[in-house]
């Protein structure tokens, strides 16, 4: 008996979604290793939580050096990077992300806006 080795259509098949699955992730992790994901993130957490320990008529100084040579590289305009919309703050570091983060604090955030590297917003009560 001759006993010959195929390929079948099933093993072509695993190994192309095999190979799939690992591209997708690691499209994923490149991405995620940027660093611009995380520092949205975390300048959004960082800015919600003043918020939520701020009292009213404070007014918070943040420096966000780093958010800004990003933005200045992605062509973002630095005024638009950081955003409070209602008891939500986003932050956006590039034309294709953005991170949002909610607080609790029962206080009225003014509008943020830059000087220099440093974001201004001033607390008012509700």
């Amino acid at each position: 008996m001759k006993k010959r080795g195929t390929i079948l259509v099933e093993n072509i098949i695993f190994i192309i979604l095999n190979l799939l699955f690992l591209s997708i992730l690691a499209l994923f992790l490149v991405k995620q290793g940027s660093g611009i994901i995380l520092l949205e993130e975390s300048y959004a957490k960082q800015v919600a939580l003043l918020i939520d320990s701020a009292e009213p008529g404070m007014t918070l100084k943040i420096n966000m050096d780093k958010a800004k040579k990003i933005s200045d590289e992605n062509g973002i305009d630095f005024g638009d990077v950081v955003k409070v919309n209602e008891n939500i703050v986003t932050v956006k570091l590039s034309k294709d992300s953005s991170y949002s983060y909610a607080f609790f604090n029962n206080v009225e955030a003014g509008t943020p806006y830059p000087d220099k590297e440093f974001y201004i917003l001033k607390i008012d009560t509700k």
